[in-house]
């Protein structure tokens, strides 16, 4: 299927890394030009440069998004540069692990800033562009905001922010024709996620009762998966689909886990 993605600019926030690289190599494959956002330019240059050395095309901006002020710089420098964007991938965030007994108040703002505001800023400030383009908006959230986690309240928080603003921007940008959707990701398997399984004390036991837990498969979500359903959102092939919240988790949040 041609998702008709031929040379859109679509900016990829946390684009260097796990989720949010998949979603930049398959934009690429697609024939988009992905716009890498992340804090180290020498981390976004990497997937530039395997981009481009698979012949497709891309692009990279150095930001600190949880400077509110990058969001904004973010944007100018795509828009200097092609003139135009015709989507957004929010997807940039940490699960940092700030909890209710032992967090304060200076980390849970701090939280919400590297996982949520951004998210905010990084649309407002491209919707003008969006406007123009009757670009999509694709939200990555995680299943944290449904299910719980325990000990992470403001990643928490910010996910159920997230698919709250996916549903209040589906609404409001309806004039303009803009369609907004989320992600949610439940057991995806990244290099991040890899980090935290070998942390634990018996990280292939650990590894073993999650797995076992996901209906489909028995196996984990790759970043592939989820970067897949976001280019079909961020096309036209998904034209009258806005407001949604999609569950690409191998039916870990609404199946019984008994299977």
């Amino acid at each position: 299927m041609d998702l008709q993605l031929t040379d859109k600019i679509i900016p990829v926030t946390g684009g260097a890394k796990g989720i949010g690289e998949g979603i930049a190599l398959v934009l690429a494959k697609e024939g988009a030009i992905p716009v890498i956002i992340g804090r180290k330019s020498a981390d976004n240059q990497k997937v530039v440069d395997a981009i481009t050395a698979s012949g497709g095309k891309a692009w990279q901006v150095e930001a600190e998004l949880t400077d509110p002020a990058s969001s904004e710089q973010a944007v100018k420098a795509i828009l200097d540069q092609f003139g135009r964007i015709d989507g957004l991938v929010n997807n940039a965030g940490v699960n940092d692990g700030v909890s209710l007994e032992n967090g304060s108040y200076e980390a849970f703002m701090a939280s919400l800033h590297k996982n949520l505001v951004h998210y905010f800023l990084m649309a407002h400030y491209a919707l003008p562009a969006l406007k123009e383009s009757k670009g999509a908006i694709v939200n990555i959230s995680s299943k944290t905001a449904d299910t719980g986690q325990g000990g992470t309240s403001a990643y928490a928080a910010s996910n159920g922010g997230r698919n709250a603003l996916t549903r209040e921007w589906a609404v409001e940008l309806l004039p303009f024709g803009i369609r907004v959707n989320a992600i949610v990701v439940a057991e995806c398997f990244t290099p991040l996620y890899q980090t935290w399984i070998n942390s634990l004390p018996n990280p292939e036991e650990k590894l073993a009762s999650i797995v076992q837990n996901i209906p489909l498969g028995n196996r984990m979500t790759t970043a592939e998966e989820i970067a897949n359903t976001t280019a079909f959102l961020l096309s036209e092939r998904s034209s009258h689909t806005t407001g949604q919240l999609l569950y690409v988790d191998g039916g870990y949040v609404h199946l019984d886990r008994s299977l």
